[in-house]
């Protein structure tokens, strides 16, 4: 290849480089690249150093720092007295295929466990508006209170807790200890509770520490498909229970082959709202305990009540210490926040803790001091209190704005916790279809349908969260989905 021919393809790969980094850098990138693409081919002979950094406007210093670069990782040889030619080593090596779209329910390269998250994946890219559930309203979080507090940790004279830890900050499981007792009726000791980074982390780890392969798990249907699907990543055969009016509703026939671990929400079920009984929460722990199964408590918007009817927790019911509890803090503080905890009987604290330390490692100690002080100080509970009677107010606007419009058409479940309500359609109608429609209209909802693992037990609804909406805009955004909903009927 003639070297004024080298040079153009030179620039032409050059003038790809848009990065801001050392021209040097950008110079052995298009070489590499015009290389790798058999632009420049085996045995082409490079221009001279000076030529090509006249040709291109640089320093010839420039040049031969890139060609050195390259003839030390082998895309370029020397002979002496000759010049620098393209080594062979790139054209004895296969060419790499043209990418390929990932498409249809198998994907070339996943495993069979990466194929099944892939498939069942139900997160959305849409995580805000109305009425996007789960979602609390960042925007009234003390900011300022909280900057101060995590500057104060991130400081030289806090450098122990910039280290890994695979204890979690003390103070902070202490004020967890005490929150607990007050609001859920727990008698904790602190070492009984883990820091994770997330609900979804602590299901991890209880399927990683307590089940093998194929072990059975239950969970509520309908019910969270998260936990349904890190369960079900975990290699468990996921096998969906159904609800009634008091909760969890596993059948004799069920019981013939009692699980391994229970997944369940009692004291405020996601996404219904139904609170278990006490006759069923009794049983729950009696059939765990003659069976040997673990049941997983989650309790993920207990702190966000709206009435006086406190429910105790079922960890605190239990005497017999079959019960795992998890709470989340990213409801009350912030989504991103993802600090959540798990409260272990006594016999599971030592494994949990080495094996919470040796699959994910601890940290994030400095916002961990800052939130021991931020409950120690009282900032997290006028939070929550203030966070409280807004969010009421706005259910209440919700209910009002979905109720007036479309009477009988729904019926609302829930509401007495939490940062949602689900509304059961009274006719048939695809909820679904709903869903997409609403959105096109600019208003997000969860169809209830997706939140079932048994489609043929689903009934249809939508799922609607009030939490993060300003007043005003619920009532206009309830207008738009009730137009939508009105099409269906």
């Amino acid at each position: 290849m003639e070297q004024n021919l080298v040079i153009e393809v030179v620039k032409q790969y050059l003038g790809r480089q848009l990065s801001a980094e050392k021209l040097r850098f950008r110079l052995y990138m298009a070489l590499r690249l015009a290389i790798l693409d058999r632009a420049l081919r085996q045995g082409t002979k490079l221009p001279p150093t000076r030529r090509l950094a006249d040709d291109l406007g640089m320093g010839r210093n420039t040049v031969v720092r890139a060609y050195e670069q390259l003839l030390v990782e082998g895309y370029l040889e020397g002979r002496v007295g000759d010049g620098t030619y393209v080594s062979d080593i790139v054209d004895s090596a296969s060419k790499a295929a043209p990418p390929k779209r990932l498409l249809g329910t198998r994907r070339e390269g996943l495993s069979k466990r990466g194929n099944g998250i892939m498939n069942h994946a139900a997160s959305s890219v849409i995580q805000h508006g109305a009425f996007m559930p789960g979602v609390p309203d960042v925007d009234l979080f003390p900011f300022s209170i909280w900057r101060r507090l995590v500057a104060k940790y991130i400081h030289p004279s806090q450098s122990r807790l910039l280290h890994y830890t695979h204890l979690g900050y003390g103070p902070l499981k202490v004020a967890l200890a005490d929150y607990l007792r007050v609001t859920r009726m727990m008698v904790v000791d602190p070492k009984q509770i883990v820091i994770v980074n997330g609900t979804h982390q602590s299901l991890d780890l209880c399927a990683r520490m307590l089940t093998d392969p194929n072990d059975r798990v239950w969970i509520e249907d309908p019910g969270y498909w998260g936990a349904r699907n890190v369960l079900r990543a975990a290699g468990l055969n996921v096998e969906p229970i159904l609800l009634d009016d008091k909760g969890l509703a596993p059948t004799e026939e069920d019981w013939a082959a009692p699980p391994r671990l229970i997944f369940t929400s009692p004291s405020s079920q996601y996404p219904t709202g139904i609170v278990m009984s006490l006759d069923r929460r009794l049983e729950l722990l009696e059939r765990s305990h003659q069976f040997g199964s673990w049941i997983i408590e989650d309790d993920y918007d207990n702190e966000l009540r709206y009435d006086d009817r406190s429910v105790a927790s079922l960890f605190g019911l239990c005497r017999r210490q079959r019960v795992i509890y998890t709470g989340t803090l990213s409801k009350v503080m912030f989504p991103g926040f993802r600090l959540a905890y798990m409260v272990l009987p006594d016999d599971l604290v030592d494994p949990f803790v080495i094996g919470n330390s040796e699959l994910y490692r601890g940290g994030r100690m400095t916002e961990q001091a800052a939130l021991a002080e931020f409950i120690a100080e009282g900032y997290f509970s006028a939070h929550i209190k203030r966070m409280r009677s807004v969010y009421r107010e706005r259910r209440d606007a919700l209910r009002e704005s979905m109720e007036s419009r479309l009477g009988d058409v729904v019926s609302v479940s829930g509401g007495h916790a939490g940062l949602q309500l689900l509304y059961r359609f009274n006719r048939p109608v695809d909820d679904t279809l709903i869903a997409a429609d609403a959105l096109a209209e600019g208003v997000v909802c969860r169809p209830l349908s997706m939140y079932h693992a048994v489609p043929q037990f689903s009934h249809p609804g939508l799922n609607l969260g009030f939490a993060a909406v300003p007043e005003k805009t619920i009532v206009s955004a309830a207008a738009r989905l009730a137009r939508v909903i009105e099409r269906f009927l």
